[in-house]
C-alpha cells in the first residue's frame, strides 16, 4: 500500500520539486544576491503564515470529512473559515512586512499577500481532489502548476524589471491559475449534503493546529530571520539556497510517502485500532529511512559538484558543510511531521504537537542568537538542526504515549550501511572524475551511487525491491 500510494504521488511531487530547483537556478543568475535573499524571505513569511492559513484546514478537512464523496456543506463550511483566516494573515503579513524588511516593505507585504491568496486558493482544490481520492487529477494538477510556476516569473523578468517581487508575483501566479483549475475539476464531484462535522468540532481540530503552527515559527522560519538581523539578505540568499539543494530531494521523497500514507494511517486507525495504525507508520519510517537516507548520503558527497554546477559563484564557498547539517535537519523533520505527528492527529489530539514545537522553537530560536553573530550561515544550520532534533526527541516521546510506534531498528541499521557505501561509491566516482566538466562528474558520481543503492537494496530487500518493480511498471503502463 505505502509503495502504491508513493508512486500514484511521486510525479506529482518530483516535478514541482525539479520545477523549484530549476527556478533557483535561473533565477540565481537573473537577479542579484539581495533580491534573491528578499525572495526567499517571502517565501518564508509566506509559509510561516501559510501553516497557520491552510495547512491546518487540510489536516483537519482530511482527518473529519472522510474520503470518496465530499459533501457541498463541509466544503462551505470549510471555504468560510478559510476565508476568515486568510483575511487575517494578509493583516498580519502587512506588519510582519514592516518589521522584517522596513525599507521595502510596500514591495515586500504585495508579494507575501499574493502569495498567501495564491496559495489557499490552491490547497483548499488540491486537498479535496485528495479526499475524492482523484490521484491522477492531482498528479497532472501539480504538473500544471509546476509548469507555470517556473514559466511565468521568467517571463516576468524578461519584460519587468529584474527584482524579487516580480518573480514572486509570477510564482504566485502560477499557483492561483493551477488552484483554480483545481477548484473547477473539484466542485464538478462535490456532492449535495450538509457538512459531516460541526463547526466546533472543526474548530476544536483546527485551533490546535494554527497555535502549533505559531510556537513552530522558530522551528520552522527564525533561523532566516536572524540572519537578516545580524547580517543582510545576502546572507539569507547564500543559506536559503543550500537549504533548497539540499531539502529538495529528501522531501520529495518524504512528501510523495505521506501523501498517501497520512488519510490511511488515520482511517486504519478508525477501523481497526491504534496497534494497526502504529504498525503501519512503523513500515512508513522504514520505507521513509529506507529511501531518504541514501538520497542525503549522495547529496553530502556530490555538494561541491552540485553547488559548482547549480549556482552561481558568489554562492560558492561553505556548502560543503552546510549540506550535511541541513540533510540531517530535514530527516529530523520529516520523522517528527510524516511519523510521530500523524500519531497525534490520529487520535484528534493535535494541541500536543504545541508542546513538541515549543521545544523545538526555543532551541532553534537560542541556538540562532548564540551561533549566528559568530557563525553566519553555518550557525543558522547548526541552530536549525538543533531546533529539528529536540523537536523529534519531543514528538517521540508525547505519541509514545499515545500508541507507540514499533522502531524498525533492522530496517533502520540496513539503511545505513546502503547509504555509507552509497555515499562513498558516488563521492569516489566524482573524485575520479574531477578534472572534467562538473556536469560528467555529478551524473558519474550520481550513477555509481544509484547502481551501488539499488544492487544493495536488491540484496537487502530482495521482496521489497521486486514488489516496487512490479508496481513502477504496472504504473508506467497506465501512465
Amino acid at each position: 500500500m505505502l509503495l502504491r500510494s508513493t508512486l500514484i504521488y511521486a510525479p506529482a511531487i518530483l516535478l514541482t520539486r525539479i520545477s523549484a530547483l530549476l527556478l533557483l537556478v535561473i533565477v540565481t543568475r537573473l537577479i542579484d544576491q539581495t533580491e534573491y535573499g528578499l525572495l526567499t524571505l517571502v517565501v518564508t513569511v509566506g509559509e510561516m503564515t501559510d501553516i497557520a492559513v491552510t495547512n491546518w484546514l487540510r489536516i483537519a478537512l482530511l482527518r473529519l470529512g472522510g474520503k470518496g464523496d465530499v459533501s457541498r456543506g463541509s466544503l462551505m463550511l470549510a471555504g468560510r473559515v478559510l476565508l476568515a483566516s486568510t483575511t487575517l494573515a494578509l493583516v498580519v503579513s502587512v506588519v510582519a512586512s514592516a518589521l522584517i524588511v522596513p525599507e521595502r516593505w510596500v514591495e515586500f507585504s504585495i508579494a507575501v499577500g499574493s502569495y498567501l491568496i495564491a496559495g489557499a486558493v490552491g490547497r483548499f482544490a488540491l486537498t479535496v481532489l485528495q479526499m475524492q481520492q482523484r490521484h491522477s487529477v492531482y498528479s497532472m494538477l501539480e504538473f500544471l502548476r509546476a509548469v507555470l510556476q517556473l514559466a511565468l516569473p521568467i517571463c516576468a523578468i524578461v519584460l519587468f524589471q529584474d527584482s524579487f517581487l516580480t518573480v514572486s508575483l509570477g510564482t504566485s501566479l502560477g499557483v492561483l491559475i493551477a488552484g483554480i483549475v483545481a477548484g473547477i475539476m473539484a466542485s464538478r464531484r462535490v456532492v449535495t449534503g450538509p457538512p459531516r462535522f460541526t463547526q466546533k468540532e472543526f474548530f476544536a481540530l483546527g485551533v490546535p493546529l494554527v497555535i502549533m503552527a505559531l510556537v513552530g515559527f522558530g522551528l520552522n522560519s527564525a533561523e532566516r530571520l536572524f540572519l537578516k538581523v545580524y547580517y543582510d539578505a545576502s546572507a539569507v540568499a547564500i543559506f536559503a539556497a543550500a537549504y533548497a539543494l539540499a531539502r529538495q530531494p529528501i522531501d520529495m521523497v518524504a512528501n510523495a510517502i505521506n501523501m498517501g500514507a497520512f488519510p490511511e494511517v488515520v482511517s486504519r486507525f478508525d477501523e481497526e485500532g491504534p496497534a494497526a495504525s502504529g504498525r503501519l507508520l512503523s513500515q512508513l519510517m522504514a520505507l521513509m529511512v529506507r529511501l531518504c537516507l541514501p538520497i542525503a548520503a549522495m547529496l553530502i558527497a556530490l555538494s561541491n559538484d552540485i553547488t559548482q554546477l547549480m549556482l552561481p559563484a558568489q554562492y560558492h564557498g561553505r556548502f560543503g558543510l552546510l549540506f550535511p547539517i541541513i540533510a540531517f535537519s530535514v530527516l529530523c523533520a520529516n520523522l517528527t511531521s510524516f511519523v510521530y505527528g500523524v500519531v497525534v492527529h490520529a487520535h484528534k489530539r493535535p494541541w500536543l504537537l504545541i508542546i513538541a514545537n515549543a521545544f523545538g522553537s526555543t532551541a532553534t530560536i537560542g541556538l540562532s542568537l548564540l551561533l549566528i553573530p559568530r557563525m553566519a550561515e553555518v550557525g543558522a544550520a547548526l541552530a536549525l538542526a538543533g531546533g529539528s532534533l529536540v523537536g523529534l526527541a519531543a514528538c517521540i516521546v508525547i505519541s509514545e504515549r499515545l500508541t507507540p510506534v514499533p522502531v524498525p531498528w533492522r530496517d533502520i541499521g540496513v539503511s545505513v550501511v546502503i547509504s555509507f557505501a552509497t555515499g562513498l561509491a558516488a563521492s569516489i566516482a566524482s573524485a575520479l572524475l574531477a578534472d572534467v566538466p562538473t556536469i560528467f562528474s555529478l551524473v558519474g558520481g550520481g550513477t555509481a551511487g544509484a547502481v551501488v543503492f539499488f544492487g544493495l537494496t536488491w540484496l537487502f530487500h530482495p521482496a521489497a525491491t521486486m514488489q516496487f518493480v512490479g508496481k513502477l511498471r504496472a504504473r508506467l503502463r497506465t501512465a
